[in-house]
């Protein structure tokens, strides 16, 4: 009897060696961007101190509590494993190593990880791997933080940097949680923290080592080396991955424009590219005045909050008239489209169509979903 198709892929599915398989499962990364590869707001921010937040890559957001820093999307890489990039935290300005934090958090949602099967006799354990490089040798922290609704829980992992100045790899495998489910939403319901820097409230009580109740005190090692305390303090992190494992698969390198893709989910930026750089078209509803609207390329985690910079320097175009704006409001956006009430023009004809473009590079017009 002929084997249908179904059957001849599992059969030659079972023939291949388990890492081979489990290396071409698509997706199997919770990490996006773990390459470094998408920075949509810039390759660099210098003169970070207090102000915690997205920098550079996409997807990774930094406290920087102790001392001042340049954030930046580095080339800086470990030599053969494929990688461009890297995120780079340098201190510029030294503070007091361990006076208060400097940490990495990558945020996800829960509805993203329901398959690890929290809360239940059949929790996933969870892989993670990642290279890293530093001038400071020690011990360092990663932990994972589930925001359930019943209890937050956590799990914390001390990890050495064993050589100054040298890319490492690092691997820690974690447990599953058969406590705690993770929340079935779209908000920040499950964090990944690489901690750098902490004060005592974070490590006195040492890792955990297995998934407790939420304990700040349990973050960290007690013996945290430290950053910020030093302008020679730096930290490099690249081929982040996060995977439902118990052992590392290598680094699922996805194209650049499928990366792009799922981090305009959080955050996508117009404007900053070429001179005269097409924003979007609308209607006329006054002399001064028109609506326009911008259809993301992907739909957003949720109705975005939108900034923008030097917005009098865009121009709206109908027929022959040109005229600079000189306000810029939202007006009822969605997760699909961004929507515009725009003022400040001259000369407009009521009914006509316009099209709005930038005069120069230094506009920007961004719109974030961010956890």
């Amino acid at each position: 009897m002929a084997l249908s198709k179904v059957d001849l892929a599992n059969q030659v599915e079972n023939q291949l060696p388990q890492n081979l398989v489990a290396n071409n499962l698509p997706f199997r990364n919770i990490i996006i961007n773990g390459d470094m590869s998408i920075a949509q707001r810039g390759t660099s921010t210098s003169g970070v101190t207090t102000t915690d937040g997205y920098y550079a890559c996409d997807r990774f957001y930094t406290r920087t509590d102790t001392g001042t820093w340049t954030i930046s999307q580095s080339t800086d890489v470990p030599t053969g494993q494929g990688f461009a990039n890297s995120f780079k935290l340098d201190c510029t300005s030294a503070g007091t190593s361990n006076a208060d934090e400097v940490i990495i958090r990558y945020n996800s949602e829960g509805q993203f990880l329901q398959y690890l099967k929290y809360g239940t006799s059949n929790a996933e354990s969870l892989t993670c791997s990642f290279w890293i490089k530093s001038n400071k040798t020690g011990a360092y922290s990663l932990n994972i933080n589930n925001f359930n609704t019943s209890q937050n829980r956590l799990i914390s992992f001390a990890y050495n940097i064993d050589s100054a100045d040298t890319w490492e790899k690092k691997i820690i495998t974690l447990p599953g949680d058969t406590v705690r489910s993770i929340n079935n939403s779209n908000t920040q319901d499950f964090q990944i923290q690489w901690i750098f820097g902490a004060a005592s409230s974070f490590t006195s009580g040492g890792v955990s080592n297995t998934w407790i109740d939420y304990a700040a005190n349990r973050s960290a090692p007690s013996d945290l080396a430290g950053l910020g305390g030093s302008t020679s303090d730096y930290v490099n992190i690249t081929g982040v991955q996060l995977e439902a494992a118990s052992a590392p698969s290598d680094f699922e390198f996805l194209p650049y424009d499928v990366n792009l893709g799922r981090c305009q989910r959080y955050f996508i930026s117009y404007g900053g590219d070429t001179q005269y750089e097409r924003l979007g078209v609308g209607n006329i509803f006054s002399t001064t005045q028109a609506h326009f609207q911008i259809d993301y390329p992907v739909s957003m985690r949720s109705r975005a909050s939108i900034s923008s910079e030097n917005i009098g320097n865009i121009k709206v175009i109908s027929g022959s008239t040109q005229s600079f704006i000189t306000s810029f409001t939202e007006d009822n956006s969605s997760t699909k489209i961004a929507h515009f009430e725009i003022g400040g023009a001259s000369g407009l004809t009521v009914g006509n169509t316009i099209m709005l473009f930038a005069t120069n590079t230094n506009i920007r017009l961004e719109f974030s979903a961010e956890l």
